[in-house]
């Protein structure tokens, strides 16, 4: 866990805890179907943490996930988070129609947009 403070121009961190992958039990993101960017890490104990946002707490738990996957291969719960999310290949397939699947979207068109109005020479 990182502490973040400014001063003046100048951001400062201090590494102000650390855990171990292979120690964690289970992440739990409270509540799947709500915008919330608070979530519980199950150690030996149970830490109590706020995301900057409800994107950085899904990045985060793909993150683990994918270390899990990729190093441990022990077993990982990831509970309380929506599984469209957690799967990048699976975000096309959201029932939800939120922000998150329009913006993509919004985004695709817009590079379609921008390519199809550029000149080739």
């Amino acid at each position: 866990m990182v502490k973040h403070w400014r001063v003046d121009r100048e951001e400062k961190y201090e590494i102000v805890e650390k855990w171990f992958l292979k120690d964690l039990e289970m992440i739990d993101g409270k509540e799947a179907d709500t915008d919330n960017p608070y979530f519980d890490m199950h150690f030996h104990k149970v830490y109590s943490m706020e995301a900057y946002s409800c994107a950085s707490k899904y990045t985060f738990a793909r993150t683990l996930n994918k270390l899990n996957a990729m190093y441990l291969k022990k077993d990982f719960k990831v509970v309380n988070f929506d599984d469209t999310y957690l799967n990048d290949d699976s975000i096309w397939s959201s029932n939800n129609r939120d922000f998150l699947v329009l913006m993509r979207v919004c985004f695709y068109a817009s590079n379609l947009l921008c390519l199809s109005l550029c000149r080739l020479s």
